[in-house]
């Protein structure tokens, strides 16, 4: 078996801010499935996204310091420097790339795939996957631990309090299909 501890990612924004989404891979890394790494920038582009969306300034700490306390070490730091010598699509994406630089990470989840043009990154040992082909791929690693973690998340979610089905329905509405469609075919 792949020992996928030893895997990791940079979590992009848009894939923190979905509570259905950051709510699964979070579960996911607390089962040891993968390592989630972020950068200041990238929870500030949360904290951001978060006002915007007009959530009380109460949740928004709450939130970012359950992150934080869940995943000690994934703070990525000294990565500023290599931000300016980076070419991407949209330079605004390029202090996620120089996370992932500075951290040795294998992949940057994000569902903006057009901006982390594939060849660029490979010539730093990365890939972009959306989070729904990195879910999946995460739960072919190890299809048991994946259904106990999403079991977990079932479990714990309790605002509000929904099944098993009805939260894969949100995924599938949050574009994690394949994911909602895999967990299923595991249930």
């Amino acid at each position: 078996m792949i020992h996928s501890l030893r895997f990791t990612c940079v979590l992009d924004t848009n894939v923190i801010y979905p509570i259905d989404i950051r709510d699964l891979l979070f579960w996911f890394a607390s089962y040891d499935l993968f390592t989630p790494k972020w950068s200041k920038h990238i929870f500030s582009e949360w904290e951001n996204v978060m006002k915007r969306k007009k959530i009380p300034d109460e949740e928004i700490k709450k939130r970012i310091s359950k992150a934080q306390r869940a995943f000690p070490d994934a703070l990525v730091e000294n990565y500023e420097t290599l931000v300016a010598s980076l070419t991407l699509p949209d330079e605004k994406d390029r202090h996620v790339l120089a996370a992932a630089i500075k951290t040795n990470a294998n992949v940057i989840v994000t569902n903006n795939i057009k901006d982390f043009p594939n060849d660029y990154l490979s010539s730093f040992g990365l890939t972009a996957k959306t989070a729904d082909d990195f879910l999946t791929d995460t739960i072919d690693l190890n299809n048991e631990l994946a259904v106990e973690a999403f079991r977990a998340l079932v479990l714990n979610r309790t605002n509000p309090n929904l099944d098993e089905f009805e939260i894969l329905d949100r995924f599938r509405k949050n574009g994690l299909g394949d994911t909602a469609n895999y967990l299923h075919a595991l249930l």
